[in-house]
């Protein structure tokens, strides 16, 4: 089947700081963005990219495109309102009549590592839908009342969610046709409300979304890492 994955960067750079959108920091040299579609795109050559992009970041990008050489086929559109608006836009720039898979990814998520994305694609093709967690370290607590009361809770029950999420065309447009409700706050929600099973697979724990300035020093981190310690 063919492959797509939709990169979704509608990052307003609130939480990082300063007037330049996260997506478009440099992290090694050039934007971030772009070292997420240039990783993605060495995991498999034939994959078709997708970059929603806010519309009034178009110009920009093909701005940024020019200063650094930037030579990734990538189809960019304009994204929507909320995240899952632009997953929308970035579907129906996907003109595939045929069954394929579709990764959804965080613009901002450099460092999938392949071993993660050939599971994602091998279950997907398999299961219809899967996506990528990790363990949760830290110790847990939920509230439990207005007062602020609260309990611990078992972690080894809980996972967090990465991206990329991946599924099959065919589930993901159905799920994509429901009305919006504030309850989808990821791909997997969207199509686990319309009664599909959502598989899972392990991630990576590099795999972070980077939307903070700490993120971007353990990014940075990361980076060092990666170059000194090739991956196995």
């Amino acid at each position: 089947m063919k492959r797509y994955i939709i990169i979704v960067a509608g990052g307003k750079g609130v939480r990082m700081g300063g007037d330049v959108p996260k997506q478009f920091r440099l992290l090694n040299g050039k934007p971030l963005v772009m070292t997420t579609i240039e990783n993605l795109s060495a995991m498999d050559v034939t994959m078709r990219i997708i970059l929603v992009l806010p519309n009034d970041q178009l110009k920009y990008w093909d701005e940024l495109c020019a200063q650094y050489e930037f030579s990734v086929p990538v189809k960019v559109v304009a994204g929507g309102t909320t995240r899952f608006h632009s997953v929308q836009n970035g579907l129906a720039a996907i003109d595939d009549a045929d069954e394929a898979l579709v990764g959804i990814h965080d613009g901002v998520r450099p460092f999938l590592a392949m071993k993660v994305f050939d599971e994602l694609f091998r279950e997907a093709a398999i299961n219809g839908a899967v996506v990528p967690v990790v363990p949760v370290n830290d110790s847990m607590r939920r509230f439990i009342g207005g007062q602020g009361a609260t309990e611990p809770v078992l972690r080894d029950r809980y996972r967090l969610v990465q991206t990329p999420q991946v599924f099959k065309l065919s589930i993901l447009r159905k799920a994509y046709e429901q009305r919006y409700v504030e309850e989808f706050t990821d791909d997997a929600s969207v199509v686990e409300k319309m009664g599909e099973f959502v598989h899972v697979v392990d991630g990576n724990r590099e795999n972070i979304k980077i939307t903070t300035p700490f993120d971007f020093v353990l990014a940075k981190a990361i980076v060092e890492c990666l170059t000194q310690q090739p991956e196995t």
